[in-house]
């Protein structure tokens, strides 16, 4: 058993740690941290979890050494304090939050306005898109999960990329439910504000951007032509709990190219990402609870135009689902396990 330790237990994203692994095979929950909840059954602040996880959340992060696997799903700047002294003890870390994500300190301090307190571990993070990066995910002691636009925006590109057909600048469209934002509360992001209403933010410049983009730098490559054009990246405040859809815009070098079948290829065997058919749309309550990413593709006129339309959950594939799947990876784990449920139904 992979004895796991949860860093921040009591937010969305932890809460949906919880909820999946508390019926992984393979794990078994060791300790679980709230600050905030300190002292309170987990059952007790989430009743659902009543009978599968019996657990107090505690105020200190003592016990962490013991754990096999830690998650941090904590605010950005709280795993690198910590990490530090838990890897050379043995315990192997996936944080949820952006602290490693990004390669250059000095783009950390631009984006997140302070100096990060390990940059030497920067380089040996790994970044978590399994579908890029699984070879080293298997090696690793400290992954960067993935934001959750960055998982919708890479995965959609990623095809288009990898094969050096785009061309000038890429548009991203994105939109997320309210639970993106946390769960603390806040008047913006409360339903009595957000619903019935749809609301664009970070156009000047969105902390996911540069992740973004030094993804995009980083893709493999199939051909000797990277991707070397701007990219505009627009989030937007969608009027509902969980979910994204990001609509990505842009210009392929080869009209007459079979992207149905440039994406198919691609995401053979690939457990969490369905490519649909032609001509479809995918909705975000498509994906609602589940680790899946779905993706369709169009070209409107049959012109050099594309539309690639993604969906994940913001909380699953966009956070913690996609983090046990790099758990299964890093512990030589069926990558599905755990997480081979379908979306839940309206």
């Amino acid at each position: 058993m992979i004895r796991v330790g949860i860093v921040g237990g009591a937010g969305y994203t932890g809460a949906e740690l919880l909820r999946l692994l508390s019926t992984h095979p393979h794990v078994r929950l060791c300790t679980v941290t709230s600050r905030s909840a300190a002292g309170c059954p987990v059952s007790d602040l989430f009743p659902s979890l009543r009978g599968k996880v019996d657990l107090h959340f505690c105020g200190a992060e003592s016990q962490l050494a013991t754990c096999d696997l830690v998650f941090f799903a904590t605010p950005n700047g709280v795993a690198m304090q910590s990490v530090p002294g838990l890897l050379p003890a043995g315990v192997r870390v996936i944080d949820l939050a952006a602290d490693f994500r990004l390669r250059d300190p000095r783009l950390w301090h631009q984006w997140y306005h302070s100096e990060h307190s390990c940059p030497d571990l920067l380089q040996e993070a790994v970044y978590g898109l399994a579908e890029m990066n699984r070879e080293e995910i298997n090696d690793a002691r400290l992954v960067a999960n993935p934001g959750c636009y960055p998982t919708a925006t890479q995965l959609g590109l990623l095809p288009l990329i990898r094969q050096g057909l785009v061309s000038g600048t890429i548009v991203i469209d994105a939109k997320s439910g309210v639970s993106g934002a946390g769960r603390g509360a806040s008047v913006s992001t409360s339903l009595g504000e957000a619903s019935e209403s749809l609301k664009a933010y970070g156009a000047e410049g969105h902390r996911h951007l540069p992740e973004i983009r030094q993804g995009v730098a980083r893709m493999p490559l199939a051909t000797a032509e990277p991707f070397t054009g701007e990219l505009v990246f627009v989030p937007h405040l969608a009027p509902m709990i969980r979910g994204i859809h990001a609509t990505l815009y842009c210009q392929v070098k080869d009209h007459q190219i079979d992207l149905q079948t440039v994406y198919e290829s691609t995401y053979s065997g690939e457990p969490f990402v369905d490519v649909m058919p032609a001509g479809s749309y995918p909705e975000t309550r498509s994906v609602r609870g589940c680790n899946q990413c779905r993706i369709a593709v169009h070209r409107p006129g049959g012109g050099d135009t594309v539309v690639i339309l993604c969906v994940i959950d913001n909380l699953v594939k966009g956070a913690a689902g996609q983090a046990i799947q790099n758990m299964n990876i890093m512990f030589g784990i069926d990558e599905i396990t755990g997480l081979d449920c379908p979306a839940l139904v309206p």
